[in-house]
Formats: structure tokens, C-alpha cells, sequence
């Protein structure tokens, strides 16, 4: 069985961030919730609580297959200043491993360096961070480039886990995941 940590720091977008964890869940991948603020409640940009699993800084990050980071404004922030966001974002690129945002967060990516070279897409208006790092805006909802995997906004958000349980279940457990949901897009 896969496994995905997917980064929640305080402002995220909630819905992104649980469309993911949810859909990922239900293709069979295992998800860690990992907390970035030392607080295991995080508050999210529309003041919705959420449990995480762990701390971002107690896990060992060597058991998982992907990082997804979700978007959310002050969250992309956050997320962009935490030592332990950088460095798993940074060893997963390099190692091949997955590496998923969405929204805003493609351009904590992009400060990470980890976008160089690739194409990726972002939140409509906050492409000049992708530019500035090298990277090539597709303005799409869905960009996949390898390991790298970015969505566009919460509109894009179904699509964008269900790519992320193809890489990670397989296509025939993304295609049920769809089935089940009834996404026909």
C-alpha cells in the first residue's frame, strides 16, 4: 500500500486539503495528516478545526511514496517558512518521489527551487513565483511533469486527487474512486 503525507498548516484550504485526503483514502492509499505550527489542531483559512495524525516535525518521512501540500491563503505561507515543509519537498524531488500542490501552494514549490525546469500550473494571478524559479506555467487545471504533480485551485481539486490515486492505488483504483463518486469530468 501507498503512503502520502499531506502537509496542513494553519490557513489552509480545507476543502483541497480533506478532497485529498478523502479520495486518497478511498483509492486504498494510506494518509498521514501532518500538523506544521506545533499544534496537532490546525485551523484552516475558514476557521474550521481539523485533527491532524501528527506534527510535521515527529514523523519519519522515509515510509512515504508523496507530499501533497494544499493551498490556502495564509497556509501557502506557512508552509513556505517551516523547516521540515522544505526539506521532505526538497528530498522527494530529488529522490524521484511524488510531490503534489495545489492552488496557491505550487509556489511554495517554486521557493523551494523544486519547480526548475518543470511545467506546473497555479492559482490564476500567482504565476510570476513559477517564472521567477524557472518553471513553465501551463495555466491548466492539472499539470503533471514526472514526479511533480500541481493543480490549479479547489475547482481542479477532484481531478487533481484522483491523479494522485492513479500514481499512487493505480489507474483501476482511480477509475473506481471516480465511479464512486460519480465525477464524470
Amino acid at each position: 500500500m501507498s503512503k502520502a503525507v499531506i502537509f496542513f498548516a494553519p490557513g489552509l484550504e480545507e476543502c483541497e486539503g480533506l478532497l485529498c485526503v478523502d479520495i486518497l483514502r478511498r483509492a486504498g492509499v494510506e494518509v498521514t495528516i501532518a500538523a506544521v505550527g506545533g499544534d496537532r489542531v490546525v485551523r484552516s483559512a475558514r476557521q474550521v478545526n481539523v485533527l491532524a495524525d501528527a506534527l510535521a516535525e515527529e514523523l519519519d518521512y522515509s515510509v512515504f511514496d508523496a507530499v501533497i501540500l494544499p493551498g490556502g491563503i495564509p497556509g501557502v505561507d506557512n508552509l513556505k517558512a517551516d523547516a521540515t515543509v522544505r526539506r521532505v519537498c526538497t528530498e522527494f524531488a530529488a529522490a524521484g518521489k511524488i510531490v503534489a500542490a495545489i492552488c496557491a501552494a505550487p509556489t511554495v514549490l517554486a521557493d523551494f527551487g523544486v519547480l526548475a525546469g518543470r511545467r506546473a500550473t497555479v492559482y490564476p494571478g500567482m504565476d510570476a513565483p513559477l517564472a521567477a524559479a524557472g518553471a513553465e506555467y501551463t495555466g491548466l487545471p492539472l499539470s503533471v511533469d514526472g514526479n511533480i504533480v500541481t493543480g490549479e485551485a479547489l475547482g481542479a481539486a477532484i481531478p487533481f486527487a484522483l491523479a494522485l490515486a492513479g500514481r499512487l492505488a493505480g489507474q483501476d483504483a482511480a477509475d473506481s474512486v471516480r465511479k464512486g463518486i460519480v465525477y464524470r469530468y
